[in-house]
């Protein structure tokens, strides 16, 4: 029994990674289901909403003093909630740009779009450093999500309730509105058969920046969410957008709810690995991809296709 309790905190912090993990691949499967393009930048801007939100809630205006000591007057959890509104929308808009590149590659040779995403993570990440530096840094917090809180003998984060609570709250409003508003059922219909929204009348190209940008934003968003618990600093992308691709090949391909139990796999196999031994806690999530795929190509949620019998 004593064992059993001392791994609930290694539960509820596979959880919580789980979840936000979901929030990213989320991101990153409308952009492989809608645009049939893997974007190799989906890391670096994961890291580059944790950049922004550090500049919104901490800006520093060299030029501007009484602006920034007027903005810094802002109780930190005003300047919180401006970052987590405004940053995945800053993030989104600088997304729409790398998307304006992409055009020039649909229709082509799919290794095109990765060559250029590729480079457009390459080229983000140096602008991280130029701008901030190289040097990992932290996000300020609000003090009501701050510190831990006790439940019997074990002591929890205050955060990393906030932050699964808050992954919670962003998948269910991206399941209503791919559910229940017209934009949702455009864009599983453009996930489907491209060719058939655009016979039906629907602009393909303002699909695709849309879907491009939400992609993006939602990693941002889970970028700030994740920055108290990762840190900042510039490659922290890397650890973002492997997981997120091995999630949803094991989810299973264009699956909201593949994608989020698949998450939550994954985190928790990360979690529990981290109790007993930590060096093979990443190790441990190719071992569940390898042992899933291996019984089950498609993923847990993947349509079958017509090659299997």
């Amino acid at each position: 029994m004593d064992s059993l309790l001392s791994l609930l905190p290694h539960i509820a912090n596979g959880i919580t990674l789980g979840l936000l993990f979901a929030l990213i691949a989320l991101g990153f499967m409308l952009i492989v289901g809608v645009m049939e393009t893997i974007n190799l930048a989906h890391g670096s801007l994961f890291a580059l909403g944790m950049y922004v939100a550090l500049f919104l809630i901490a800006p520093k205006l060299g030029w501007f003093p009484e602006l920034q000591a007027a903005y810094m007057a802002l109780p930190i959890a005003t300047r919180y909630a401006l970052a987590i509104f405004f940053a995945p929308v800053l993030v989104g808009m600088f997304g729409l740009l790398i998307e304006l590149c992409l055009r020039r590659t649909y229709g082509r040779d799919p290794l095109y779009g990765l060559l250029l995403t590729f480079g457009a993570s390459l080229v983000i990440e140096e602008l991280i450093r130029l701008t901030w530096g190289s040097n990992e840094q932290q996000l300020l917090l609000p003090a009501s999500i701050s510190g831990a809180f006790m439940v019997g003998d074990l002591i929890y984060s205050k955060y990393r309730v906030f932050a699964s609570a808050f992954a919670v709250i962003a998948i269910l409003a991206l399941w209503l509105f791919l559910q229940r508003t017209p934009y949702g059922a455009i864009i599983k219909a453009g996930a489907h058969d491209s060719e058939m929204v655009r016979a039906l009348g629907i602009n393909l190209s303002r699909l695709r920046a849309a879907v491009f940008a939400l992609g993006v934003a939602l990693a941002a968003l889970a970028g700030i969410v994740l920055a108290p618990i990762w840190g900042i600093r510039p490659q922290v992308g890397v650890d973002a957008v492997v997981p997120a691709f091995l999630i949803i090949v094991l989810g299973g391909v264009g699956s909201l709810w593949g994608a989020v139990i698949a998450g939550l796999m994954v985190g928790l196999v990360v979690g529990l690995t981290g109790a007993y031994a930590s060096e093979w806690s990443l190790m441990s999530m190719y071992i569940l991809f390898i042992a899933v795929v291996t019984f089950r190509s498609r993923g847990l949620f993947g349509k079958k296709s017509v090659l299997e019998v």
